[in-house]
């Protein structure tokens, strides 16, 4: 489909329940977010690498006693806006109690959001999710990048609503550490 047809089937305003409708109706596995701004992103579906990286984060918080409800996958996050709320699907998030049901859940008790760094989503996760995440108030939020050691970026909010680079290790690393020493219950 060209984008002038495209754009003639898009609303003037796209709304986080259109973005729901959109992931829902995608048959490719795609996922759509938006920024609090309205800009629509696609990203692509998930390889076997970055499935494999969310697991490993996963099963590590699991092992160390998070219980699952409070550790989640491709769950939607509401990202408050001045003007609106954006909605953004983090790899991984970790909560203090699971969030409610919905499609956006408020970032109201998120204690982590984790992005894997996919081709082409590298300015994306490393500049605007870091933006958008801190003003949110989310207080921590994780970049795991697809090199050699898969070296991970722990940003921690800190008394002026911005990110500060916490630590940055290899995720063999940061396995053998204990959630505990990164994360507040």
């Amino acid at each position: 489909m060209s984008a002038e047809a495209v754009g003639m089937h898009m609303p003037a305003v796209v709304t986080l329940d259109d973005v729901a409708s959109m992931n829902a109706a995608d048959p490719n596995g795609h996922r759509y977010e938006t920024s609090p701004e309205g800009v629509l992103s696609v990203m692509p579906p998930s390889d076997s690498e970055h499935a494999i990286i969310a697991s490993r984060l996963f099963a590590w918080l699991i092992m160390a006693g998070w219980p699952a409800e409070q550790v989640l996958q491709a769950v939607g996050v509401r990202v408050p806006g001045p003007n609106g709320d954006g909605g953004r699907i983090p790899d991984l998030t970790v909560w203090r109690k699971p969030p409610g049901r919905g499609i956006w859940s408020p970032v109201t008790d998120l204690v982590l959001a984790v992005e894997i760094v996919s081709p082409g989503s590298e300015a994306m996760d490393s500049v605007t999710k870091v933006r958008e995440y801190a003003s949110a108030g989310i207080p921590r939020y994780w970049v795991v990048e697809r090199d050699g050691p898969q070296t991970v970026t722990l940003h921690e909010l800190t008394g002026d609503g911005r990110y500060a680079e916490h630590a940055r290790m290899p995720l063999a690393w940061l396995l053998q550490t204990i959630p505990a020493d990164h994360l507040d219950r």
